[in-house]
């Protein structure tokens, strides 16, 4: 799949009623499946286009990154930028790669350009890599989940340009799950590529605001001598609901599946399947133990899912595709009682979390397992990580750029 290209006349549509034109580019009106008039960064052409003229740029992109159905680089083009080399983060530069494929480098066969892996043998941008650019630009639509990768592309990347002195401009896109914070805060000695920032596992930000607090925090090396630009969306604020029309990956493709993301993927680090090899990744969770359970599926071996846990297995278990997304935005916590009713039905808890502590990985401590493990109630599982949310909002605060509520 190369990206649907429908006619790239799209650049020259009129501007929004209450949005200029500038040296003849518009701002291009968006419109998005639940919520209208929202502007992602990527849309508003003259808050950037202007900076890269004359220069040789490097974009950070997946199929998440478009404007209407046309994909940036070839808006990029046609805008006659020179954009010299692309980079790609998991699951690579279509979307389709499994959760965890190494992603190996390649060239653009519709353009020529080289395409740079930051998902297999290297997750930085070596120094050789970036010899010939002057600016990057990065746009990934991330979902607001800390073991969610892109944030930690968007660190590595960060830290690359920061050292090699290279403009680095954040091209904002709504977080679908930034309407709340909630749970356990990372601790140092769990720190991964799924976890690399002593924030909660649902942060409530944006991709652009998280960068401006990965270099206002420290947290990367030499954060002081990146120049960070972060064009930010247009009518939005972290209260409006929002789906992306495009997959972000290959098994967040409903608004209910990205909703449901945040409480499931705890279910990556045990015996429980997500439904990954069905048609209903992330809203759906099962295992052979859960007989009493009415929904049934089997996981099999399909695209963008080789080889899924429990492939071949009749699982029992449950879905959950059909609660309607405004009601699940209600809810605005992590839905604990999944994770806990499902070590309660396993036949064996001492299996339950899989032997190489992948679920404390996800979870940033061992706190939450052992809480489940002990029998602890769900109201003393949140409390367990209340005071940390309360710090962490206060900091959060210096680095918003929508209104909020939190």
């Amino acid at each position: 799949m190369r990206f649907a290209l429908i006619s790239l006349l799209l650049i020259f549509v009129s501007c929004g009623s209450d949005q200029s034109c500038t040296s003849g580019i518009p701002v291009i009106p968006v419109n998005n499946t639940i919520s209208t008039g929202i502007t992602p960064g990527a849309a508003q052409l003259p808050l950037y286009v202007p900076k890269l003229e004359g220069l040789r740029c490097g974009v950070v992109v997946n199929q998440s990154s478009v404007i209407e159905e046309v994909h940036l680089i070839d808006t990029l083009r046609q805008l006659d930028i020179n954009v010299v080399k692309i980079f790609v983060p998991e699951h690579g530069f279509r979307g389709e790669a499994d959760a965890g494929a190494e992603i190996r480098d390649d060239v653009d066969v519709e353009t020529g350009l080289p395409i740079r892996s930051l998902y297999g043998r290297n997750k930085k941008p070596s120094p050789e890599d970036l010899r010939n650019i002057d600016i990057m630009l990065f746009d990934l639509q991330d979902v607001g989940v800390r073991c969610y990768t892109y944030a930690s592309t968007l660190h590595y990347v960060m830290e690359a340009c920061a050292e090699q002195s290279i403009n680095l401009i954040v091209l904002d896109r709504p977080n679908p799950n930034a309407h709340y914070v909630d749970g356990p805060v990372l601790e140092e000695e769990y720190r991964s590529f799924i976890g690399m920032h002593p924030v909660p596992f649902v942060y409530g930000m944006t991709i652009g605001e998280y960068a401006k607090m990965i270099k206002g925090e420290d947290w990367i090396k030499e954060a002081k001598n990146l120049d960070l630009t972060v064009i930010p969306c247009h009518n939005y604020d972290h209260t409006k609901p929002y789906s992306p029309k495009i997959p972000p990956s290959p098994n967040l493709r409903t608004p209910q599946a990205i909703l449901l993301y945040p409480s499931l993927v705890f279910f990556e680090g045990t015996i429980v399947s997500v439904g990954r090899g069905t048609p209903h990744p992330f809203e759906i969770y099962g295992h052979p133990d859960f007989q009493e359970m009415s929904y049934v599926f089997t996981p099999e071996s399909m695209k963008g899912a080789a080889h899924p846990k429990l492939e071949g297995i009749r699982c029992h278990g449950e879905y959950l595709g059909d609660i309607d997304p405004h009601i699940m935005r209600s809810w605005s916590a992590i839905q604990l009682s999944y994770l806990m009713e499902a070590y309660e039905l396993s036949d064996n808890t001492e299996d339950f979390f899989l032997p190489n502590l992948f679920f404390d990985k996800l979870a940033g401590s061992d706190k939450l397992r052992k809480m489940i493990i002990s029998g602890r109630s769900e109201e003393e599982i949140r409390n367990s990580w209340e005071n940390e949310l309360e710090a962490f909002r206060d900091v959060r605060k210096n680095y918003l750029l929508y209104d909020d509520q939190l």
